[in-house]
């Protein structure tokens, strides 16, 4: 399994990690999912992930952007990460969960017209784990983010 975020937050650009911010749910949800503690290390946690069989990323390598908001990305600085090499170095992944709505937009304008892997993936958005995505409380981002614990199965 892969999970693209469009690009990472301030936060996380400052520490070096996905998904840095305090408020940020990804690493609550994912402990949730996977059984471990959210509050380990980065490296801990994202060993926890890899032995779950998920892998982290983003669909955007690079963009200006004022702030972390995905709404004040200027679309003419978007640099995509490359995929198709991404993907054939990664046969296994079959299905990308997009972390929220500028993941997935970006992944269909961006990426997906040019993707040649030889095989389909399975893709579905689900809703972002960022604070800014306050209209959704934890335990329905939780819920919706069930289907991913439930694809590994």
């Amino acid at each position: 399994m892969l999970v693209l975020g469009s690009m990472p937050g301030v936060r996380s650009l400052q520490a070096e990690q996905y998904y840095a911010h305090p408020r940020n749910a990804f690493w609550p949800i994912m402990g949730a999912l996977f059984g471990f503690d959210a509050r380990l290390p980065y490296a801990a946690r994202c060993e926890r992930l890899t032995r779950a069989g998920v892998a982290v990323w983003d669909v955007l390598r690079a963009c200006h952007r004022p702030g972390s908001l995905d709404q004040h990305i200027e679309e003419s600085t978007i640099e995509v990460n490359d995929f198709n090499e991404f993907l054939r170095r990664h046969d296994a992944i079959a299905r990308v969960f997009f972390n929220g709505a500028k993941a997935e937009q970006a992944w269909r304008r961006y990426v997906a017209p040019g993707l040649d892997i030889g095989r389909n993936l399975v893709t579905r958005r689900l809703p972002s784990t960022s604070p800014a995505h306050a209209a959704m409380g934890f335990d329905a981002k939780l819920a919706a983010w069930r289907v991913m614990r439930q694809s590994a199965a």
